[in-house]
Protein backbone atom coordinates (compact mmCIF):
# COMPACT_ATOMS: atom_id res chain seq x y z
CA UNK A 1 0.00 0.00 0.00
CA UNK A 2 1.46 3.75 -1.19
CA UNK A 3 2.51 5.33 2.33
CA UNK A 4 1.37 8.74 2.92
CA UNK A 5 4.24 11.53 3.12
CA UNK A 6 4.49 15.22 3.31
CA UNK A 7 4.68 17.28 0.08
CA UNK A 8 8.53 17.80 -0.74
CA UNK A 9 10.36 19.48 -3.49
CA UNK A 10 11.32 15.63 -5.11
CA UNK A 11 7.79 14.59 -5.61
CA UNK A 12 7.46 17.27 -8.13
CA UNK A 13 7.76 15.10 -10.89
CA UNK A 14 5.27 12.25 -9.68
CA UNK A 15 2.88 14.52 -8.67
CA UNK A 16 2.87 16.53 -12.34
CA UNK A 17 2.39 13.19 -13.44
CA UNK A 18 -0.19 11.87 -11.32
CA UNK A 19 -2.11 15.16 -12.19
CA UNK A 20 -1.87 14.75 -16.12
CA UNK A 21 -2.56 11.32 -16.35
CA UNK A 22 -5.79 11.54 -13.86
CA UNK A 23 -6.84 14.66 -15.37
CA UNK A 24 -9.68 13.27 -17.36
CA UNK A 25 -10.90 11.25 -14.67
CA UNK A 26 -10.76 13.95 -12.15
CA UNK A 27 -13.11 16.61 -13.91
CA UNK A 28 -15.28 14.23 -14.23
CA UNK A 29 -16.81 14.59 -10.42
CA UNK A 30 -14.56 17.65 -9.65
CA UNK A 31 -14.04 21.19 -11.35
CA UNK A 32 -10.82 21.05 -13.15
CA UNK A 33 -7.72 22.62 -12.64
CA UNK A 34 -7.45 24.37 -15.51
CA UNK A 35 -4.38 24.87 -18.16
CA UNK A 36 -3.20 27.36 -16.24
CA UNK A 37 -2.16 24.64 -13.46
CA UNK A 38 -0.27 22.65 -16.04
CA UNK A 39 1.29 25.39 -17.37
CA UNK A 40 2.85 26.88 -14.30
CA UNK A 41 3.27 23.33 -12.25
CA UNK A 42 6.59 23.76 -10.83
CA UNK A 43 6.80 27.69 -9.84
CA UNK A 44 3.11 26.61 -7.98
CA UNK A 45 5.22 23.29 -6.32
CA UNK A 46 7.90 25.84 -4.75
CA UNK A 47 4.53 28.38 -3.78
CA UNK A 48 2.83 25.61 -2.15
CA UNK A 49 5.96 24.27 -0.23
CA UNK A 50 6.62 28.00 0.94
CA UNK A 51 3.59 28.20 2.67
CA UNK A 52 3.43 24.53 3.79
CA UNK A 53 6.85 25.70 5.83
CA UNK A 54 4.89 28.75 6.89
CA UNK A 55 1.90 26.57 8.20
CA UNK A 56 -0.66 28.01 6.24
CA UNK A 57 -1.31 24.13 4.80
CA UNK A 58 -0.01 21.06 4.88
CA UNK A 59 -0.05 19.00 2.29
CA UNK A 60 0.44 14.82 1.53
CA UNK A 61 1.17 12.79 -1.48
CA UNK A 62 0.56 8.54 -1.09
CA UNK A 63 3.56 7.19 -2.83
CA UNK A 64 4.54 3.54 -3.99
CA UNK A 65 7.90 2.16 -3.84
CA UNK A 66 8.74 2.80 -7.09
CA UNK A 67 7.80 6.74 -6.01
CA UNK A 68 4.83 6.92 -8.27
CA UNK A 69 1.91 8.51 -6.50
CA UNK A 70 -1.22 7.31 -6.05
CA UNK A 71 -3.62 10.39 -4.36
CA UNK A 72 -2.74 13.22 -2.24
CA UNK A 73 -4.61 14.23 0.83
CA UNK A 74 -4.21 17.79 1.54
CA UNK A 75 -5.62 20.40 4.37
CA UNK A 76 -5.68 23.59 3.49
CA UNK A 77 -6.04 27.43 4.87
CA UNK A 78 -5.11 26.00 8.39
CA UNK A 79 -6.01 29.17 10.45
CA UNK A 80 -7.73 28.94 14.76
CA UNK A 81 -7.25 25.27 14.88
CA UNK A 82 -9.13 24.31 11.51
CA UNK A 83 -8.96 23.20 8.10
CA UNK A 84 -10.01 22.41 4.66
CA UNK A 85 -9.63 18.82 3.83
CA UNK A 86 -9.37 17.87 0.08
CA UNK A 87 -8.09 14.51 -1.55
CA UNK A 88 -7.87 12.87 -4.83
CA UNK A 89 -7.03 9.55 -5.69
CA UNK A 90 -5.53 8.10 -9.18
CA UNK A 91 -8.29 6.08 -11.33
CA UNK A 92 -6.06 2.82 -11.53
CA UNK A 93 -5.98 3.50 -7.07
CA UNK A 94 -9.60 3.86 -7.04
CA UNK A 95 -11.86 1.16 -4.84
CA UNK A 96 -9.36 0.04 -3.34
CA UNK A 97 -9.66 1.94 0.57
CA UNK A 98 -6.42 4.26 -0.30
CA UNK A 99 -8.69 7.73 0.42
CA UNK A 100 -10.31 6.21 3.30
CA UNK A 101 -7.24 4.87 4.99
CA UNK A 102 -5.23 7.93 3.82
CA UNK A 103 -7.66 10.07 5.15
CA UNK A 104 -8.27 8.94 8.26
CA UNK A 105 -4.60 9.20 8.57
CA UNK A 106 -4.17 12.91 7.88
CA UNK A 107 -7.28 13.02 10.40
CA UNK A 108 -4.90 12.08 13.28
CA UNK A 109 -1.74 13.89 11.81
CA UNK A 110 -4.58 16.96 12.41
CA UNK A 111 -5.07 16.78 15.80
CA UNK A 112 -1.86 15.04 17.07
CA UNK A 113 0.62 17.20 14.92
CA UNK A 114 -0.52 20.05 13.24
CA UNK A 115 -3.11 21.24 16.33
CA UNK A 116 -6.26 21.51 14.56
CA UNK A 117 -9.48 20.15 16.23
CA UNK A 118 -11.91 20.86 13.01
CA UNK A 119 -11.63 20.04 9.52
CA UNK A 120 -14.11 21.40 6.64
CA UNK A 121 -14.52 19.01 3.38
CA UNK A 122 -17.17 19.78 0.03
CA UNK A 123 -17.28 17.56 -2.51
CA UNK A 124 -20.01 17.33 -5.56
CA UNK A 125 -23.40 15.55 -4.55
CA UNK A 126 -22.80 13.60 -7.69
CA UNK A 127 -19.49 12.29 -5.80
CA UNK A 128 -20.82 9.09 -3.99
CA UNK A 129 -17.70 7.80 -3.69
CA UNK A 130 -16.07 11.22 -1.92
CA UNK A 131 -19.46 11.08 0.67
CA UNK A 132 -18.89 7.77 1.54
CA UNK A 133 -14.86 8.48 2.61
CA UNK A 134 -16.30 11.27 4.71
CA UNK A 135 -18.60 8.94 6.05
CA UNK A 136 -16.40 6.60 6.83
CA UNK A 137 -14.06 8.82 8.39
CA UNK A 138 -16.24 10.49 10.92
CA UNK A 139 -17.64 13.84 8.66
CA UNK A 140 -20.76 15.23 9.41
CA UNK A 141 -23.04 16.77 6.74
CA UNK A 142 -23.60 20.60 7.69
CA UNK A 143 -25.21 21.97 4.27
CA UNK A 144 -25.33 22.33 0.87
CA UNK A 145 -23.73 24.31 -1.55
CA UNK A 146 -22.12 25.04 -5.38
CA UNK A 147 -19.29 23.61 -6.29
CA UNK A 148 -17.91 24.41 -9.92
CA UNK A 149 -21.79 25.64 -10.97
CA UNK A 150 -22.54 22.02 -9.54
CA UNK A 151 -24.85 20.93 -6.50
CA UNK A 152 -22.49 19.90 -3.55
CA UNK A 153 -22.32 19.37 0.49
CA UNK A 154 -20.40 20.67 3.11
CA UNK A 155 -19.19 18.69 5.84
CA UNK A 156 -17.22 18.98 9.25
CA UNK A 157 -15.31 16.95 11.26
CA UNK A 158 -14.72 17.73 15.29
CA UNK A 159 -11.38 16.03 15.77
CA UNK A 160 -11.88 16.00 19.21
CA UNK A 161 -14.47 13.73 19.36
CA UNK A 162 -12.39 10.73 18.29
CA UNK A 163 -10.49 11.04 20.98
CA UNK A 164 -7.39 12.25 19.52
CA UNK A 165 -5.81 15.41 21.88
CA UNK A 166 -4.64 18.39 19.91
CA UNK A 167 -1.12 19.07 19.97
CA UNK A 168 0.07 23.06 19.10
CA UNK A 169 3.83 21.58 19.84
CA UNK A 170 4.74 21.44 15.83
CA UNK A 171 8.11 21.73 16.66
CA UNK A 172 8.39 18.59 18.52
CA UNK A 173 7.64 17.16 14.82
CA UNK A 174 11.32 17.51 12.69
CA UNK A 175 9.24 16.87 9.60
CA UNK A 176 5.99 18.92 10.83
CA UNK A 177 6.91 22.12 8.87
CA UNK A 178 9.62 20.95 6.88
CA UNK A 179 8.70 20.73 2.87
Amino acid sequence: MPALELLRLDHAPALLAFEQENRAYFAASIPDRGDDYFAHFDVRHHDLLAEQAAGQHFFHVLVDGSGAVHGRVNLVDVADGSAELGYRIAEKSAGQGLATAAVRDVCGLAAAEYGLTTLRAVTTLDNAGSRAVLARTGFVRTGEIRLGGRPGLRFVRDLREAGEPARTDRASRPDARRP
